[in-house]
């Protein structure tokens, strides 16, 4: 189940940080407190989706 949660998790993680980095476009949050947010977000929902599919060998 925990697979299932955290790529959604993540997802709506980045959604909050995109909504944030427009906020920082329109100068009302620094751009460097919301750029770096929006790049971590990107990270873990592109590593939650890749790494729940590698082979991790014969148990």
């Amino acid at each position: 189940m925990k697979q299932f949660i955290q790529p959604i998790l993540f997802l709506i993680l980045t959604g909050v940080a995109f909504i944030l980095n427009i906020l920082g476009l329109m100068q009302v949050i620094p751009l460097y407190i919301t750029l770096p947010l929006l790049f971590i977000a990107i990270y873990l929902t592109i590593y939650s989706f890749v790494h729940r599919r590698t082979y991790r060998g014969m148990r």
